[in-house]
């Protein structure tokens, strides 16, 4: 649902008020900039591993906000890549997530770990959380480097520099929450609780395998999807460039 709002700034807010939009840009980038560390910091200090994720949400959609703002074709193509890279991310952390709490009761990542040890098949999912921050070959890194490109080129704002920076600091920290969830649930020795765990069954891994599938197979070859989504980000685009409205009239 978070990315209702982003779908609103591409379908509504850049299109019908444009030159709003890039006078007072800034301002909504520069409150998504403090989202983004904010949100980090919080997924960082949460011990649930669905208020985690949640908050790691909000970290990526504000990078998606920077993104829309900059008004750059990078920029576009790469939010409606990572849109779309989200939600199956997402959708894999909430399979592990609901798979962990049915066997074992708890999403407190304190009362857990070794999980790995007892179902061997959970390394697999660490696909699944290398696309969360982005590592390259995934579909999020994709999306991102485009962001981040579109950002820091961008020719409507001064401080794309800046909100490249910070929002890179964002990705960073998404690897430092992520690993330390994978490090405290999956990996050391069990517990009087895990010890009893067993490995997934094949509906799950069947699930799990899918959405595998479509991480690599984005971040390995993007241009499909690219060339579908080029017709969408250069109407938006035309729709909210000033010069050309200026033009026009």
């Amino acid at each position: 649902m978070v990315k209702m709002g982003v779908l609103g700034l591409l379908r509504w807010l850049l299109p019908v008020l444009p030159i709003g939009s890039y006078v007072m840009g800034d301002n909504p980038s520069f409150l998504a900039m403090i989202g983004i560390v904010y949100a980090s910091i919080i997924a960082f200090r949460q011990d649930d591993m669905k208020r985690l994720v949640a908050f790691s949400s909000i970290a990526h959609v504000g990078l998606m906000c920077i993104a829309a703002f900059s008004e750059s074709k990078s920029g576009m193509q790469g939010i409606m890549i990572q849109m779309f890279s989200h939600g199956i991310n997402i959708l894999g952390l909430w399979v592990i997530i609901e798979i962990i709490e049915r066997k074992f009761g708890t999403r407190k990542m304190s009362e857990l770990g070794g999980v790995a040890q007892k179902a061997p098949a959970w390394h697999r999912i660490f696909v699944i959380m290398f696309a969360t921050v982005s590592l390259p070959i995934t579909n999020a890194f994709i999306g991102e480097y485009l962001m981040l490109n579109g950002v820091f080129n961008s020719t409507v704002t001064s401080y794309g520099i800046i909100y490249a920076v910070v929002a890179s600091t964002g990705v960073i920290l998404s690897v430092v929450y992520m690993f330390s969830m994978a490090r405290k649930v999956f990996l050391g020795n069990t517990n009087e609780l895990t010890v009893k765990g067993t490995d997934i069954d094949f509906p799950e891994k069947a699930v799990l395998g899918i959405i595998l599938v479509i991480i690599l197979v984005m971040g390995v070859y993007p241009q499909p999807f690219l060339n579908m989504m080029e017709g969408v980000s250069d109407s938006l685009l035309k729709a909210s460039d000033i010069q050309h409205l200026i033009l026009k009239k």
